[in-house]
């Protein structure tokens, strides 16, 4: 039997969701946890990897088990025996040929800069009080829209077969003082979201203008994009599947 496994994240302590020889992983966690309570060797397959540091606020994940499940009950014993940076939200019995990963058809990511010193959000945001001209930053977020091929934002000499994306979402937004980004798409380049950030975040500041955002994008050079924005400020929100998955939670 197949069940996917909605959780979320926080990412400070873990070098990424994917298991890593000699370092901590969301995966390994969870994979330990689960295989305890199922009593046999179980492999999760999740829906995609996330960075060192980067959080998740929705994650799904896949594994098979012989075992007949109690969704509310697994989840408790299960939230029991997690760190305390990672949460189960639900299981689901679905399809056995569903897949975490494969059958996603879109992903959304986040990212946060906080305008004002806040302790709370130390871990999960970036901190920047400096003046940001964050209407040209949107326009820049929009532009982006325009674009398939984000070479210029993916991490060099990546295994990619194809550096083409199709972008639904990207706008910029303020809620008091902190300021989130947001982009959806089919699907993203390893380090891509971060290193979009950090090219609309040197347009804020000033650092480069909107059309050399453009001819960033067109010279497929990873060279010419801005700096990767920390880990710290970005988050997994949401994932779509095709109709055949249940995925209401």
């Amino acid at each position: 039997m197949r069940f996917f496994l909605y959780l979320s994240y926080k990412g400070t302590a873990y070098n990424g969701w994917q298991i890593q020889k000699n370092a901590p992983s969301v995966q390994e966690a969870l994979q330990n946890c689960i295989s305890m309570l199922t009593k046999e060797k179980t492999e999760i397959t999740g829906a995609g990897r996330t960075d060192t540091g980067v959080h998740a606020s929705y994650y799904v994940a896949h594994f098979d088990t012989n075992i007949q499940i109690n969704p509310e009950n697994f989840c408790y014993h299960l939230n029991c025996m997690l760190p305390k940076d990672i949460a189960v939200r639900d299981i689901v019995r679905v399809a056995d040929d569903a897949h975490a990963r494969f059958d996603a058809v879109s992903r959304e990511y986040k990212y946060y800069i906080t305008r004002s010193k806040n302790p709370f959000l130390t871990e999960t945001s970036l901190e920047y009080t400096a003046p940001l001209n964050i209407e040209t930053m949107h326009e820049g977020a929009s532009i982006i829209k325009n674009y398939t091929d984000f070479t210029s934002f993916c991490k060099l000499h990546s295994d990619n077969k194809t550096n083409i994306c199709h972008i639904y979402d990207s706008f910029w937004e303020q809620n008091g003082d902190v300021l989130i980004y947001t982009i959806r798409a089919d699907r993203f380049l390893r380090n891509m979201v971060r290193a979009i950030v950090g090219t609309l975040f040197d347009i804020g500041k000033g650092k480069k203008d909107l059309d050399s955002l453009q001819k960033i994008i067109a010279s497929k050079s990873r060279q010419m994009a801005g700096t990767s924005a920390p880990a710290k400020g970005l988050f997994l929100t949401d994932i779509t599947y095709k109709e055949k998955i249940k995925t209401t939670i």
